[in-house]
């Protein structure tokens, strides 16, 4: 167990969470859940950016929206590095819009093109489909990202959370089935196994922010059924040491008050063993989601600027 307290600056946004009356995740309907998870994440103001659009494209099951953040080129070189962007929420909520804010701060600061995907949630569309959504996703900017301003040679994947999780699954099946090439991949406090027997569990059952029974019941949603737990690409630690050694170099962002903090150090641990370019950012004194309350936490904030950095300078080799 860490001997750090939780940051002072971080407990202050969360007693106001705190003080909104908010029920854990697992303790919500699936529809309350993502009503309020859209109301507390989606914010009126927002970073100004040079270009957004909302488009959509055909994937394999339906129709998959995207929204495509193009930041100004300061004197850059065009076209920008390009990060296909899985949103959280336990693969059962989560939108577009409740993404912005990171997506923007994330074009703004890597300086790259962000597609962020509105891929089918859970429980209705349980695993794969999402991944599959995703990996959608990544094809179709691999193929048209020179349409706006985007570099496919520079192509990246990110997510945070469970879109994380859905960023590494895909980096896994790209490397596999001889699918776009990847120069980078950021996880930010990334789900990685169907399993909660951790230290951070243990220490993090009860938050803040995300409780162990709410991973609990994300997974409830997300499974079709507890077999699918082992398979690599819902649960990608158990990947063999082979599938990972091909992967792109990967920068994984965990926080000490987190329930998953063990899930992101062990990845970033496997990859590195199987040799590949892995750098563990930590942060003892964060919780869950930190990076999305940047403007008001200093260490978010600074967090936030280093794995940029990393990002930009992986996409640049």
């Amino acid at each position: 167990m860490s001997d750090e307290e939780l940051d002072p600056q971080l407990r202050a946004v969360i007693e106001q969470i705190e003080a909104e009356g908010v029920p854990e995740w697992h303790a919500m309907s699936v529809d309350c859940g993502r009503r309020v998870e859209d109301e507390l994440f989606t914010s009126d103001s927002r970073q100004e950016i040079d270009f957004v659009r909302d488009l959509a494209f055909a994937g394999p099951h339906g129709e998959v929206p995207v929204r495509v953040y193009r930041p100004g080129v300061d004197g850059r070189e065009t076209p920008l590095p390009t990060l296909v962007f899985a949103h959280g929420g336990g693969w059962t909520l989560g939108t577009l819009d409740s993404a912005d804010d990171l997506c923007r701060n994330l074009a703004r600061r890597v300086g790259c093109v962000v597609v962020s995907v509105d891929y089918r949630l859970a429980p209705e569309h349980p695993f794969p489909t999402p991944l599959d959504d995703v990996y959608a996703a990544l094809e179709w900017a691999a193929d048209t990202a020179e349409t706006f301003g985007g570099d496919p040679a520079r192509l990246g994947v990110a997510g945070s959370s469970a879109g994380g999780n859905l960023a590494a699954a895909v980096a896994l099946r790209a490397s596999e089935f001889d699918g776009p090439d990847l120069s980078h991949q950021l996880l930010l406090y990334p789900i990685t196994d169907h399993a909660f027997d951790t230290d951070s569990y243990a220490e993090n059952a009860d938050g803040p922010l995300l409780t162990r029974a709410d991973m609990v019941w994300f997974w409830e949603q997300y499974l079709r059924s507890p077999v699918d737990g082992a398979n690599p690409y819902a649960s990608v630690l158990r990947a063999g040491e082979d599938a990972l050694a091909t992967l792109p170099p990967a920068t994984v962002v965990t926080g000490g008050f987190d329930p998953l903090r063990d899930d992101g150090a062990a990845y970033a641990d496997r990859l590195a063993d199987a040799g590949v370019d892995a750098v563990h950012q930590h942060y003892p004194t964060m919780a869950h989601g930190f990076l999305s309350l940047a403007d008001s936490v200093a260490v978010a904030d600074e967090a936030f600027d280093a794995a940029a950095e990393r990002v930009r300078s992986s996409l640049s080799e």
